[in-house]
């Protein structure tokens, strides 16, 4: 997935509202990649723009092969069907009430024109997978929000999508719930390599997340990424990135602006392999 200097405006009567200002994102094959900013930064916007559901207003948006600025609408229903999945954080929102987990799971397929053997097929190994083997025939009010949550992951899984987004989808469970959920996350994306995209403000979700992007006033800002330690007794070390977007743009953090009293303008200078940036009333003595 990668997006270049994306923009996003939703026009409201005469009013334009610019959800994503320029945002710059890779994210590369397999990664699990938690979004986070307060609200109103354009995680969501981010988030239904990658799903297919907005049209990106300008800039560059590529989701493997596909260009999201010049899908037609038919495409479009291809891509959500086929090629994205998507987990809203209301579990009920992602089922339907009438239909017990198997058949949620199946539905996606009976839109394909898949035929019975492999739907039941492929349904069963995905309930099995995210712990529901034993639930196959249980409605969604006979199942817990965890349970509801973890059929919803089967159901965006039925058509083999590369690409799985969610959007808060611990924001409603109990911590030990979410932390369950979380590992249905990494289970699938080690069984079958899917890219995982999640929204979230879920502070133990975060920790668990190897990378997180944080996005403010629409752009990506921060970077925080978890390095693994592979030596006993060592724990793991997380660096956080300023982000440099794809015209040398950087956004220092607020809480040095702020130390630093940073208002327009910087000296910046290149100091012994280092970009050095110093406040405009700095003194060189």
């Amino acid at each position: 997935m990668y997006s270049r200097g994306l923009f996003k405006i939703y026009k409201v009567a005469d009013l334009e509202v610019v959800a994503l200002r320029g945002l710059d994102l890779e994210i590369e094959q397999g990664e699990i990649v938690a979004i986070v900013g307060a609200s109103g930064s354009g995680k969501t916007t981010l988030l239904n723009t990658l799903a297919g559901y907005d049209t990106p207003s300008a800039g560059q948006a590529w989701v493997g092969q596909r260009n999201l600025l010049e899908m037609k609408a038919r495409d479009a229903v291809h891509y959500r069907r086929e090629e994205v999945g998507f987990i809203w954080q209301q579990p009920s929102r992602n089922l339907l009430p009438y239909l017990n987990a198997q058949e949620n799971v199946e539905l996606p397929l009976l839109l394909l024109n898949r035929s019975r053997s492999e739907r039941q097929s492929r349904s069963t190994e995905l309930l099995e997978l995210v712990g529901l083997g034993d639930r196959l025939k249980h409605r969604p009010e006979m199942l817990s929000g965890g349970e509801q949550q973890r059929v919803a992951i089967a159901v965006s899984l039925a058509n083999k999508p590369p690409l799985l987004l969610a959007d808060e989808p611990t924001g409603e469970l109990d911590t030990q719930t979410a932390s369950d959920i979380l590992e249905v996350f990494k289970d699938v994306n080690q069984e079958y390599g899917t890219t995982i995209v999640m929204v979230t403000h879920d502070l133990d979700v975060i920790r668990e997340i190897p990378r997180v992007v944080t996005i403010k006033d629409g752009k990506t800002s921060l970077e925080l990424v978890h390095i693994p330690s592979f030596r006993k007794g060592e724990d793991d070390v997380s660096r956080e990135f300023v982000l440099v977007d794809g015209s040398g743009r950087l956004q220092i953090p607020q809480e040095y602006l702020n130390q630093l009293n940073i208002r327009q303008r910087v000296y910046v200078e290149f100091q012994d392999n280092k970009v050095v940036v110093w406040p405009e009333d700095h003194s060189y003595e």
